[in-house]
């Protein structure tokens, strides 16, 4: 009898063992995830300020450099529409003597999954040139498009809103 309950005992502690473990891995695979999805939320976000503060803070007296940095964070189609702008803008910046200083003040993201979000941004800039000398504040609304290509959150569009 005795010997008996000793089995009794020990197949109980191993299905609580297993019970145990299975429960542990599977918290652990939890706390991962989410441990990841607030990693890709930030690195969205980073991106996101960003491509905004390079897109905000441009200079005629290095514009080139400028103009570098944003296409550095860009694809798709707004790449190559900012590509092709790209000169253009060069002579207008450098005749109005263009200087725009931008500071992002917040970002959130309206949506997002693996390969893509869509996150809103405000931001600030002084910008002086040849018609406000002393300089003129501006806020910007901005409506980003991102998508990760090759372990890298771009910017495919960006639209001033509201």
């Amino acid at each position: 009898m005795r010997w008996g309950r000793s089995r009794v005992l020990s197949a109980g502690l191993v299905v609580a063992t297993v019970v145990t473990t299975v429960l542990s891995v599977w918290l652990g695979l939890r706390v991962a995830d989410r441990r990841a999805e607030e990693q890709r939320r930030q690195d969205i976000l980073a991106a996101a300020r960003q491509s905004a503060l390079n897109f905000t803070s441009l200079d005629y007296r290095h514009y080139d450099r400028d103009s570098e940095n944003v296409l550095k964070g860009a694809t798709g189609q707004f790449k190559k529409e900012f590509a092709a702008q790209t000169a253009e803008l060069t002579k207008l910046v450098a005749q109005n003597k263009s200087v725009s200083e931008g500071q992002v003040l917040d970002a959130g993201i309206v949506r997002s999954d693996a390969d893509s979000a869509r996150v809103l941004v405000v931001a600030d800039s002084k910008v002086t040139n040849t018609a406000a000398p002393q300089g003129q504040a501006r806020t910007y609304r901005l409506q980003l498009d991102l998508v990760r290509e090759h372990e890298r959150w771009l910017t495919s569009d960006v639209e001033f809103v509201g």
